[in-house]
């Protein structure tokens, strides 16, 4: 039987696309599929595809022709192509034209353009839903979204969360809390509530509620002030620590981290404030750990969370601050939430069922390999 080989092809704007193509390309190697992996060289550093067992590909995020002939030239010889992310697809539909190879495509997120860009952004969303084979939508909506842009067959393919390797570790409550207590040590805040968010500073993630909501805590003299700890980096960094200095906000920015499991940990309340998100692997991580979460009923949240969470409307500050302040008031709440959370977690499709899944795709469009 010949061995099948694939393509999967990074725009590089999202780490949780490349976090999963890293996990999806480990998988299929596993079970003898050949695969590439082509995006900014940034990734092979950052993500170690090769340690995988994949090729990377070195290719970068524009639409030149020396880019598209790199991309090009990797197709060749593909028994399948797979684009994570509308950058990626469209380079991909441009790459693939004349060559006989099926396109399947995975929306991990939906575009946050506004105006005029929005409508390009439509317009775009649907060259590409027409033009694969299948398209995989992480949460329903995203599903529902490619349908309507002409999709010819659209899938729910729900992403799992790369296992992280401290999360064993933590399997043992006084391994948590001795972590938790160390955790906090380093940050200087042993007697002070933690509330812990992470994700790329940029409008669409909601800091800027998040912040009204430090300040209501910061007005209601609440005493021990809980700390907000926002880890990530991105164009908002200025603005938000400007805001933070001139109001005098109980919040800090901790910058990119790569401690995230021994942080989230040690928090008290996660916070997930989004406009929209499809499956967030933060909100993943915290109720895998056992950490109460807030987060926005946005996307593909509800579905993610069940009852497992303390649901909030997007760019609502005062649900928002009322929501955290309850659960700091409620230890009963937060252990019942724990509880919630990771028998919430053992519910979700683990990477070796998604492996699996989205090999059957690839052999129901590669039947004759």
């Amino acid at each position: 039987m010949t061995q099948l080989r694939t393509v999967q092809v990074l725009g590089g704007g999202s780490a949780g696309s490349s976090a999963h193509v890293r996990s999806l390309a480990s998988g299929l190697v596993a079970r003898g599929v050949r695969v590439t992996v082509c995006g900014p060289a940034a990734l092979e550093r950052d993500y170690d595809f090769p340690g995988a067992g994949a090729r990377f590909a070195p290719v970068p995020r524009r639409s030149d022709p020396v880019a598209m002939g790199a991309l090009r030239a990797a197709f060749l010889g593909a028994d399948l192509v797979h684009a994570h992310g509308l950058n990626a697809a469209l380079r991909a539909v441009v790459a693939l034209s004349g060559l006989r190879v099926p396109l399947v495509v995975t929306w991990h997120t939906r575009s946050h353009a506004e105006g005029t860009r929005r409508h390009v952004v439509r317009m775009l969303e649907r060259r590409v839903a027409r033009a694969a084979a299948v398209v995989l939508g992480t949460c329903s909506e995203l599903v529902d979204r490619a349908r309507r842009r002409g999709a010819r067959d659209a899938r729910l393919a729900p992403l799992a969360a790369p296992v992280s390797p401290r999360r064993a570790d933590y399997a043992d409550g006084m391994e948590g809390d001795l972590a938790a207590d160390k955790a906090k040590a380093e940050l200087g805040v042993v007697d002070r509530p933690l509330v812990m968010t992470i994700g790329s500073l940029v409008p669409h993630r909601g800091y800027g509620t998040l912040l009204d909501a430090a300040g209501r805590w910061r007005d209601l003299g609440l005493d021990p002030m809980p700390l907000v700890l926002i880890a990530g980096e991105g164009r908002e960094r200025v603005e938000l620590q400007r805001r933070i200095d001139a109001e005098g906000l109980p919040v800090r920015l901790l910058g990119r981290r790569d401690d995230i499991a021994d942080l989230l940990v040690a928090a008290d309340v996660a916070v997930l404030p989004s406009r929209w998100e499809a499956r967030s692997l933060f909100a993943q991580e915290a109720l895998r750990l056992g950490v109460p979460l807030v987060a926005t009923a946005v996307g593909g949240v509800p579905e993610l969370v069940g009852a497992a969470a303390e649901l909030v409307p997007y760019a609502d500050a005062d649900a928002l601050a009322d929501a955290v302040t309850g659960l700091l008031d409620d230890g009963a709440r937060r252990a019942e939430l724990a509880r919630a959370g990771r028998a919430q977690a053992a519910t979700w499709q683990t990477e070796d069922e998604m492996v699996a899944q989205v090999l059957s795709l690839y052999d129901e469009l590669a039947p004759t390999l």
